[in-house]
């Protein structure tokens, strides 16, 4: 028998995993052959505290000290054109980024071309090793008595006198606590849970791998974007990471990029760099899953509190995890805690059901 059971296994789940892990027996559910396959495999792995809506930037502050193990230095770049003044400002204000002069973002970024007329810059953004924290969070499961379970794909959910019971993998699990970390599937799991969906819906963001700009060594530059984040591009592995940074609606599903709209999110960095992008090395994408208004969903259900929301992390999984997965285990176990009570109001899936 588990106390509770976790259906999930990116860093949502696994994290939320971890930290109920110390609060009784967990067994976590992936439906594929890994964990993090799906969003948080495909995650641009990038610590930036500022950037978010004010509940994100919360979870990212308090994630801060956890996160500190897991990341090496990156540093960001906001790049604008002309009659882009309105939306840099917005943007270099909202991300605490200082203006720095076009000069000064040419000895940094080499290739950025004579179309750029405004940049910001700071030093703390951060890459995560995304896998690590994976594979310790997991650690900490296994070594707290809990399983981790892959190729479990969740075929039915059942709730009857105070338990769940879940048949996965061909094997039913039981415990008196369900947690949805589903990502982009977690208003299908509750459906078929018999809890109201919430309106999670998955938007694809499609990448392209291309070789370094004109041969340079790359490593050194920081994540660059453009004004409104139509566009950004970062250093990986000695290659470079373009996405056109598209919000395209869809089902959840595994996702493929788009080409005409990685070719038109191409095209809008290549506005703003001096090297023609002439090879693809690879391309994929992603499902970020949001909230309709944006936020997390953390906490008990308000019409089944047995069933506990861990959903609609969007393109922050990563960034608040460490902070998102302590809230829900204070807020499963009935501690009080650390983060304040204005945006654990805010992240309540209670919002959802006045």
């Amino acid at each position: 028998m588990n106390d509770f059971v976790v259906i999930g296994g990116g860093i949502a789940g696994i994290s939320a995993a971890a930290r109920l892990s110390a609060h009784g027996r967990v067994t976590v559910l992936e439906a594929e052959d890994a964990l993090g396959y799906h969003a948080s495999g495909r995650s641009a792995a990038l610590f930036e505290k500022n950037y978010g809506l004010p509940s994100v930037i919360a979870l990212n502050h308090a994630s801060d000290a956890y996160h500190q193990p897991y990341l090496s230095p990156r540093g960001f770049m906001l790049v604008g054109r002309a009659g882009e003044d309105e939306g840099f400002d917005a943007d270099a204000a909202t991300l605490k980024c200082p203006e720095i002069s076009v000069e000064e973002a040419r000895a940094i970024v080499p290739v950025l071309n004579d179309s750029i007329t405004r940049a910001a810059y700071h030093l703390e953004a951060y890459d995560i090793d995304t896998d690590r924290m994976i594979q310790d969070f997991a650690r900490q499961v296994r070594s707290n008595g809990g399983q981790v379970l892959t190729k479990a794909s969740v075929t039915q959910v059942r709730f009857a006198e105070g338990l769940w019971t879940v048949t996965a993998g061909g094997q039913e699990h039981q415990a008196p606590t369900l947690v949805n970390a589903a990502g982009a599937w977690a208003d299908q799991l509750a459906e078929m849970a018999g809890v109201p969906p919430v309106g999670i819906t998955p938007f694809r963001r499609s990448m392209a791998r291309i070789p370094a700009p004109g041969g340079h060594d790359i490593s050194g530059w920081p994540i660059f974007f453009g004004v409104n984040e139509t566009w950004y591009a970062k250093p990986d592995a000695g290659s470079l990471l373009v996405s056109p940074a598209e919000e395209h609606a869809t089902t959840p599903h595994d996702a493929w990029p788009d080409d005409m709209v990685l070719a038109e999110g191409l095209d809008r960095y290549s506005q703003h760099v001096t090297t023609e992008v002439t090879r693809l090395e690879a391309s994929w994408a992603g499902l970020r899953s949001f909230a309709p208004d944006r936020t997390l969903v953390l906490g008990r259900d308000a019409t089944n509190p047995a069933f506990v929301w861990c959903a609609g992390q969007g393109g922050y999984g990563f960034q608040t995890a460490p902070a998102a997965s302590q809230l829900l285990a204070d807020l499963v176990t009935g501690r009080t805690p650390e983060i304040d009570v204005a945006t654990v109001a805010s992240l309540s899936p209670a919002r959802f059901n006045p």
